[in-house]
């Protein structure tokens, strides 16, 4: 008897985990199929569009006028680190409302707090960055 319960418990482990990476996979397949549809329509417009290269095609402009100067420009890094963080902080938030509803799920509650920490690592890499980078210091 004691063996016929530890192969259901096994059993009944393997039936949680193939579901478990069964989701895993249909986003995987969603991700290629959007990746498949993303490159057929650039592949169509290239099949597709006229290619007539003429002078005036072929000159730089700005808003639709003739650009003065040279064409170097500064920019200002500090935007981007500001879209980082919030990239972070946007990951952040949308990870965990999905990851609240799993954990309470029976039978999946290690798992998921293993990939919590693992992210919340990542998370606490990208907030050492900009910290060491000084823009969490309010100006």
């Amino acid at each position: 008897m004691r063996e016929t319960l530890g192969d259901s418990t096994i059993a009944t482990a393997n039936v949680v985990a193939a579901g478990y990476f069964r989701s895993y996979a249909v986003v995987g397949l969603l991700a290629v199929v959007g990746v498949l549809f993303v490159a057929v329509a650039f592949g169509a417009g290239r099949l597709l569009r006229p290619v007539v290269p003429t002078p005036e095609k072929l000159l730089t402009y700005e808003c639709g006028v003739d650009p003065v100067g040279e064409g170097w420009a500064h920019t200002q890094v500090r935007y981007y680190v500001y879209a980082f963080l919030y990239v972070i902080f946007a990951v952040d938030s949308i990870f965990l409302f999905p990851w609240a509803t799993v954990f309470a799920a029976p039978g999946y509650g290690a798992t998921t707090l293993v990939e919590m920490f693992i992210f919340l690592g990542f998370l606490a890499v990208g907030l050492l960055y900009a910290y060491k980078k000084g823009v969490l210091a309010w100006t």
